[in-house]
């Protein structure tokens, strides 16, 4: 097990199951995409361990609270750390954490985009720390993401050789 795996384990997170997207929907693409020493991770959602959407779902500011947004940003990072850990074999092969874009689904004249995202963003420090963990980042609101999920992220990973 890798040191970054077994401090998963001793936090007591789980690393979910791949996403099992709702109804007939199709997902075309690859959730990473190594090119060279850089793992390019497409958006991901809050996922329930064996992989379905996890809830709440809805807006941030309406339907769900800040709060729980922020729940769901740190799903969503551990959705992305799995689908990491699927196609590189060893999340200790991450060098560091360069860049995380943080969309939250919004309700009119929500604006506490960044502390929604920081679910995210402290689970990366708490897991790598600041020297590989620590990030480039952006959280923009968006009017609708898919599913009705309240909180969509992507990220760029530099990888050791």
């Amino acid at each position: 097990m890798s040191e970054i795996e077994s401090r998963i384990a001793e936090l007591g997170l789980v690393l979910p199951a791949p996403v099992t997207p709702p109804g007939a929907v199709r997902l075309p693409f690859r959730q990473v995409r190594v090119v060279g020493s850089v793992a390019y991770v497409a958006g991901h959602g809050p996922l329930a361990a064996d992989g379905t959407l996890a809830e709440p779902l809805g807006k941030v500011g309406a339907e769900v609270t800040p709060e729980q947004a922020y729940a769901s940003a740190r799903l969503t990072g551990l959705a992305i750390l799995a689908s990491l850990a699927r196609e590189l074999g060893d999340l200790d092969r991450i060098a560091a954490w360069g860049r995380v874009f943080g969309m939250v689904n919004v309700a009119p004249g929500f604006d506490r985009l960044p502390e929604v995202i920081n679910g995210c963003s402290d689970l990366l420090l708490e897991l790598f720390g600041p020297e590989v963990g620590g990030h480039a980042r952006s959280a923009v609101g968006q009017a609708a993401l898919p599913f009705g999920i309240p909180v969509e992220i992507e990220a760029i990973v530099h990888l050791h050789a």
